[in-house]
């Protein structure tokens, strides 16, 4: 690749971050003297780490590894990984919020970043003083900036507060402004951090129309998102982060499917007790989730367009009332098919203490052919109780949702709806 069509170049970037180190906990007063005869020389090692680091010491955590790729000029490009996996901090070294450990980045071009909500607003100055703040960090001139003013508070929204001080911003208005001035200022390198988990469905679509004509005109992006619809879309290339190391990149759609494979662990579909993730204060725990026929009899493979009873079985501490069950069923996209919550059949249960069970009757399963998986909660007036995001996973490779030969493309259907067809 000639060196002139690179736009972004990375080479082994790595990033090491000292942790807090764990505190010593006495269960006796002994234990606690003889401590305090000690701290000095403790103190002394830990003044001295502050400034010799080793690498296998328990308070290090190497954030980036070992990290190189580029980024052709005009290419749009997706990073995905789950949380932890380094993201935020690459799109941090590469706009100079932070510096690497070691290796180097090469930016050739006219960079605007959004990786928070507000990133290089000055609290204390109104909307339209950071706007124009905001292009002189860019390197614009005062005239260039007043050209795009309009539209770009048009874009955000918040022509009613654009003489408010930014502090006094909702952190929707934040990012609203924020996306706004840094897509607007046309850069040759725009750098975005999940701006689209912040704001509504209206703003985000203005959001990804936006993108899709920064690409349109050839401009260099470099997109983290955990939506991979949206990766798909824009990204016509994506690198997947792991544990701060690149595992795989390719195209973004190879490289999306590839990554929610690895969301799709296997687990015992039959036993919840030991679920590795799940969240809640334990009052009840969910023991097993599994599907069943209409006769009772479980089964691993459900068929689409037959009716089909999602069972989720649980344990109780105490007598629970007011208890709200929802269940989500995910394609292995990552996409919500579908949510089921009690509260569609107006009500909430009570569940005495011990063993019990409830069911989710579907009278018509209507999802294409694929692998899906089922994230189960309970809720009551209290707070959380159980949420495991993985409690089933299961197949569903014949559909006669129809009743005929035709089967719908999975690319073209997230879910089956019953419909019909007539000349008029």
């Amino acid at each position: 690749m000639n060196s002139k069509d690179i736009a972004i170049k990375v080479e082994n970037i790595s990033k090491r971050y000292r942790i807090g180190i764990k505190e010593d906990i006495h269960d006796s007063i002994g234990g606690a003297i003889f401590d305090f005869i000690k701290s000095p020389f403790k103190n002394f090692k830990k003044y001295r780490s502050l400034y010799k680091f080793d690498d296998d010491s328990s308070d290090i955590l190497w954030a980036l590894k070992n990290v190189s790729f580029n980024v052709k000029r005009g290419e749009v490009t997706g990073i995905i990984g789950r949380n932890g996996a380094g993201k935020s901090t690459l799109l941090k070294i590469l706009s100079r919020i932070t510096d690497p450990t070691s290796g180097s980045a090469e930016i050739r071009g006219k960079v605007s970043s959004l990786l928070e909500v507000g990133t290089g607003f000055h609290p204390e100055l109104t909307g339209r003083e950071n706007i124009f703040l905001n292009g002189t960090i860019l390197g614009m001139r005062k005239r260039e900036v007043e050209k795009k003013y309009d539209e770009i508070v048009d874009f955000s929204g918040v022509i009613k507060f654009i003489d408010t001080p930014v502090k006094r911003y909702s952190s929707g208005m934040k990012v609203r402004l924020a996306f706004a001035v840094a897509a607007h200022l046309e850069p040759e390198i725009l750098i975005i951090d999940e701006v689209l988990a912040v704001g509504d469905a209206d703003f985000q679509r203005k959001c990804l129309g936006k993108m899709r004509y920064h690409t349109q005109e050839g401009r260099t992006v470099l997109f983290v998102s955990h939506n991979m619809g949206a990766v798909i879309d824009l990204c016509s290339r994506a690198i997947i982060l792991k544990n701060g190391q690149i595992a795989a990149e390719g195209p973004s759609r190879e490289m999306v499917e590839q990554y929610l494979s690895t969301l799709f662990v296997h687990v015992d579909n039959m036993n919840l007790r030991d679920a590795p993730t799940r969240s809640g204060d334990g009052r009840l725990r969910f023991a097993a989730a599994y599907f069943q026929s209409q006769d009772g009899n479980r089964i691993n493979m459900p068929i689409a367009g037959h009716p089909v009873d999602i069972v989720l079985e649980f344990e109780s501490k105490e007598d629970l009332s007011n208890i709200q069950f929802v269940l989500t069923i995910f394609n292995q996209m990552g996409i919500a098919v579908t949510h089921c919550n009690v509260r569609t059949n107006g009500q909430l249960y009570q569940v005495p203490k011990g063993e019990g069970k409830v069911i989710c009757n579907i009278p018509k399963l209507p999802l294409p052919l694929g692998n899906y998986k089922v994230s189960i909660a309970a809720s009551d007036n209290i707070g959380n109780l159980d949420a495991v995001p993985t409690a089933c996973i299961f197949d569903i490779e014949t559909s006669n949702f129809y009743k005929t030969q035709f089967t719908p493309p999975m690319r073209f259907s997230t879910a089956l709806v019953d419909h019909s067809w007539r000349i008029g």
